[in-house]
């Protein structure tokens, strides 16, 4: 059984972890809260995005932009986002399980990876995967800036024939305690026909096509703008389920602890009483 001293100090260094991960779970509770307002108050502009991208296709035709042109599928290029830094949970595994799922789903094509945050980026290297693409230190509340870069290398890419088809996989958020790996299609743009059961006829000047030039790359800087917010939502929300869970496991480590270093005490006790005795009734007994 371990001694007092021995006891004594494993439930100061609990403690410490104890405070650590109390911090961490109010750090990440603080930027939840930022983050989710900004996830949530972009989907109903990407809502209404897609309305209005519908209708336009309606009048203009699936062909009318390149962005949009579907093509014999040879290369398939996947946008995997994680993040930076581990103790969140399940967070990051999920999200590598489900880009090696859909990769082996793809497994009759070429394959390749840009891959946005540290997490992912080491897991595809150390299995040899093809990374053609890596963005760092995305911030705790992400800039349209940040997903115009990524997005423009996904268009570039797309263009140049290096992918038939680009998809972005990321953590949707539900909850702060609840989440889910999902994959959205990026290119070619989806044409999913809304628009086309409205009588309600629209007139776009200078005309369809000119509009589409200027809106197909918003729609993909929106795209994985949500992807982004809702990503880095997710992974606050399972920071501080994960930290929530851990400082309450130190604290019934503690208690557990505590309960040994009394039991041990006591039994020290009574054995320096019982030694003290013992000597007595020696001494008496002279």
């Amino acid at each position: 059984m371990p001694g007092v001293r021995d006891i004594k100090r494993r439930i100061r260094s609990v403690k410490n972890t104890q405070q650590i991960t109390k911090a961490m779970e109010m750090v990440a509770a603080a930027k939840l809260r930022k983050t989710q307002e900004a996830a949530v108050s972009a989907r109903p502009y990407a809502k209404k995005l897609e309305e209005v991208l519908g209708r336009i296709v309606a009048s203009a035709g699936e062909t009318a932009h390149n962005l949009m042109t579907k093509r014999p599928v040879k290369s398939v290029g996947i946008i995997l986002i994680t993040a930076d830094r581990g103790l969140a949970g399940g967070y990051n595994a999920n999200l590598v399980r489900k880009a090696m799922l859909e990769a082996a789903r793809f497994k009759q094509y070429e394959v390749g990876f840009i891959t946005v945050g540290r997490k992912g980026r080491d897991f595809l290297r150390r299995r040899g995967k093809n990374i053609q693409g890596e963005f760092l230190g995305i911030k705790d509340t992400p800039t349209f800036i940040e997903a115009q870069r990524i997005a423009q290398m996904a268009v570039n890419y797309f263009l140049d024939g290096i992918y038939d088809e680009v998809h972005v996989i990321y953590q949707e958020f539900i909850s702060p305690v609840q989440q889910r790996p999902v994959m959205k299609q990026l290119l070619p743009i989806p044409y999913s026909g809304e628009g086309k059961e409205e009588n309600t006829e629209y007139l776009y000047e200078p005309g369809p096509e000119q509009v589409l030039e200027i809106l197909l790359p918003k729609y993909i800087n929106n795209v994985v703008y949500q992807a982004l917010t809702e990503a880095k939502a997710s992974e606050h929300g399972s920071r501080m389920t994960a930290m929530g869970s851990a400082t309450d496991n130190a604290g019934e480590m503690i208690d557990k602890l505590t309960l040994s270093f009394n039991r041990a005490r006591q039994a020290a006790i009574t054995r320096e009483i019982a030694e003290i005795v013992g000597g007595a009734n020696a001494l008496k007994a002279q």
